[in-house]
């Protein structure tokens, strides 16, 4: 039994990963046949975890925003860009939050800090909550209306599409190993899910929650993020691009926006208002963050802080392509005697340039009263320093 909530424990850390993430809101204007996106916000601002963005209305956004050590419900009004928030957890974070049909309420799923996991009702003015299943370890969620909610929950080691009847506290598994998003189809009584049954080309279906039918609706290759705009088209992104497609016409997908800013890579979770004026997308920061975190930190000789922008797997190469070490514990055991037998140990940045998901620093290091130019070159993915190269 110890072993399974363990593993439980892990999956739960992994679907709520703490990513350096902001939201950020545009206006969705058409032009013929063509989309633009404009006026852009970054409505977050906030060093760690903003994600999972979903319109309350079409003025309103709720989202996880992290708040000390957890995450909190807020909500931001895009007229008058005031922020509330609903949630106000001492042991644990919400995520997933969403407004419940036909009332001001919201839920969320709150992941406690002993572990506990489950999915709450939050009223809208106090913030008292209510839990709604009991025992059921809900990770993500979607309503159909007042009395119905299709979830991936957590099972074991993997997510199993539930289909639960609010009123009568039922519900009843339907597809083993799902993915993350659930998205209700607008226009119809069916709601998407992401197969993984086929491991190498997950599939977009869809469930009607009355009669249980599934149908397959497109492949995803290994996308799992996605959402609806209110046509019934479909929006992918892959990087810093978003796909749009209309899976009832046609498989084929079009450009429906590129982004050059920097600050906006690895494009993930996204929600479109029921207007179809707005998306909000949840985007990874510039890389140059993560650089800069580790350089700061390399200055401080905080081996915790230097190691925590870098993925557990870094590999550290000698340029062009030898490998020197791998693994974030090697380059613990590599560091932690140096920041303590050299006290004068800085690093002056004396340029830098970002570059997709790289990031190439020009260095001039001072060891024991030497200074060295260096140049280093970073990359990033999914929030993480995945690897290094020294010239």
């Amino acid at each position: 039994m110890k072993k399974l909530s363990l593993l439980i424990c892990f999956l739960s850390v992994r679907i709520f990963a703490q990513v350096n993430t902001e939201i950020h809101v545009f206006d969705i204007k058409k032009e013929g046949e063509n989309f633009k996106l404009e006026n852009g916000v970054n409505i977050s601002q906030n060093e760690g975890y903003d994600n999972q963005p979903s319109f309350y209305d079409n003025r309103t956004i709720l989202y996880a925003h992290t708040r000390g050590e957890f995450t909190d419900i807020l909500l931001y009004d895009l007229k008058t860009k005031s922020k509330r928030f609903i949630s106000e957890t001492a042991n644990g974070g919400e995520y997933s939050p969403q407004r419940i049909p036909n009332s001001k309420n919201v839920s969320a799923v709150r992941l406690d800090e002993d572990g506990l996991q489950r999915f709450y009702e939050y009223d809208f003015s106090t913030g008292a909550d209510t839990e709604i299943f009991e025992k059921l370890k809900v990770a993500y969620p979607t309503w159909v209306d007042k009395n119905t909610v299709v979830a991936s929950v957590i099972v074991g080691e993997t997510m199993e599409l539930f289909v639960c009847d609010v009123t009568q506290k039922e519900c009843v598994s339907m597809v083993r190993n799902v993915g993350r998003s659930v998205k209700k189809i607008p226009g119809t009584n069916l709601v998407s899910f992401i197969s993984k049954e086929d491991k190498d080309n997950w599939m977009l279906k869809s469930i009607h929650p009355k009669t249980k039918e599934i149908n397959s609706i497109t492949s995803m290759g290994k996308t799992e993020d996605m959402t609806w705009m209110p046509d019934g088209s479909l929006l992918v992104p892959r990087g810093k691009r978003i796909f749009r497609s209309t899976p009832n016409k046609s498989t084929y997908s079009e450009l429906f926006f590129g982004f050059t800013d920097e600050n906006i890579n690895t494009i993930s979770r996204m929600s479109v208002s029921a207007d179809g004026t707005k998306i909000a997308l949840v985007a990874e920061v510039s890389p140059r963050y993560l650089a800069q975190e580790q350089l700061d930190a390399y200055n401080k000789r905080d081996i915790e802080a230097f190691l925590k922008p870098y993925a557990k797997n870094v590999k550290v190469y000698t340029y062009p392509n030898t490998l020197s070490y791998e693994g974030i514990d090697m380059m613990r055991k590599r560091y932690t005697p140096f920041f303590k037998n050299t006290p004068d140990l800085h690093c002056k940045l004396l340029k830098r340039i970002v570059h997709g998901n790289q990031v190439i620093d020009h260095e001039l290091v001072t060891i024991n009263g030497r200074q060295v130019n260096a140049v280093a070159i970073y990359t990033t993915e999914n929030g993480k320093i995945t690897s290094v190269t020294f010239l």
